[in-house]
């Protein structure tokens, strides 16, 4: 080789080691960014899911349309209550995280877990009164909120007005306008079929006499646990990129009609008793029902922790 050309080519071995040392670095920043990054969402995100949270306690019941971001669990799986979750949480909050009631089910196990790892110094716990943000799906708790608790939801579809219009631009007109006359015939044609409202979830809500919600999938037995309490409701859905609230103290009343009260889940017998918890012995709680391994139907209370809690008394 032209001894002039050598001298002018790079040292090898050199080249090698500023390539390794660049790319240490580089491995070193991520990890500061992501030490740095306190509840996996970015700063920028965590502004945007506020501002959204606002507006949305602002005027209650209106669906606030907000960018939801992309998480490391699909969407359906409670990304928007995630979200909100995640923006809300500061290193001295309690979290409660339960799945239709359970503290165990596999969904809450899993959005506890990751939360555990990506908000280090948040404090977990499986019993109401200690939280002060609990994250849930298809459930209220039977314990009351308190002031200063706030309570987020998963939400799959946040418009109860999907089922009668396709349109979301109509939509938006009829909440805005008050025109939930399509609901009122839905809920009418249910009652001249069955002689009763067979809704038995996702009850549509007028909250602080106006705006109409989709509670989400919560039994109608929950539907009461909105009306004036103490605590924050938010409703958070990823997929439809919508947020809405229920603010503390603030009216909620499933639509009914005046001769036709609006009914709960009475879990009654064949005799009118009212079934008790199998574990526990409550008889004030949601029940699940479920078969016992010989094949017998058995009720037990749908909230775990309120279950431990009657049976430790």
């Amino acid at each position: 080789m032209n001894p002039m050309l050598q001298k002018s080519l790079p040292d090898p071995q050199a080249v090698l080691s500023v390539d390794s040392q660049e790319l240490d670095s580089q491995e070193n920043s991520k990890e500061d960014i992501t030490n740095k990054q306190f509840g996996f969402l970015d700063s920028f995100a965590k502004k945007e899911i506020r501002r959204t949270l606002f507006k949305a306690v602002a005027i209650p019941g209106y669906q606030v349309p907000y960018s939801s971001r992309e998480m490391p669990i699909a969407r359906g799986f409670g990304t928007g209550g995630l979200q909100i979750t995640l923006s809300l949480l500061g290193q001295d909050d309690v979290l409660k995280v339960i799945d239709q009631g359970s503290d165990e089910s596999v969904n809450a196990v899993n959005i506890r877990n990751f939360i555990s790892k990506t908000c280090p110094g948040v404090s977990l716990t499986k019993h109401t009164p200690e939280a002060t943000i609990i994250q849930t799906r298809h459930r209220i708790p039977e314990f009351p909120l308190k002031l200063g608790q706030i309570l987020v939801f998963q939400v799959p579809y946040p418009d109860p007005l999907v089922i009668v219009e396709n349109s979301e631009a109509k939509r938006k007109q009829m909440h805005g306008e008050g025109d939930y006359a399509r609901l009122w015939v839905k809920l009418y044609e249910d009652m001249v079929k069955f002689s009763e409202i067979t809704i038995s979830h996702r009850y549509p809500t007028r909250i602080n006499g106006h705006y109409v919600i989709d509670p989400s999938p919560i039994p109608r037995f929950d539907v009461p646990k909105l009306h004036q309490v103490p605590g924050l409701h938010l409703f958070g859905a990823g997929r439809e990129k919508k947020i809405y609230a229920v603010p503390p103290f603030t009216d909620a009343q499933p639509l009914t009609f005046d001769d036709v009260p609006f009914r709960v889940e009475d879990f009654n017998d064949a005799d009118g008793n009212r079934r008790s918890c199998n574990r526990c012995g409550s008889t004030d709680s949601y029940l699940d029902e479920f078969l016992d391994e010989e094949g017998c139907r058995v009720y037990q209370c749908s909230d775990s922790d309120y279950c431990n809690s009657m049976l430790s008394k």
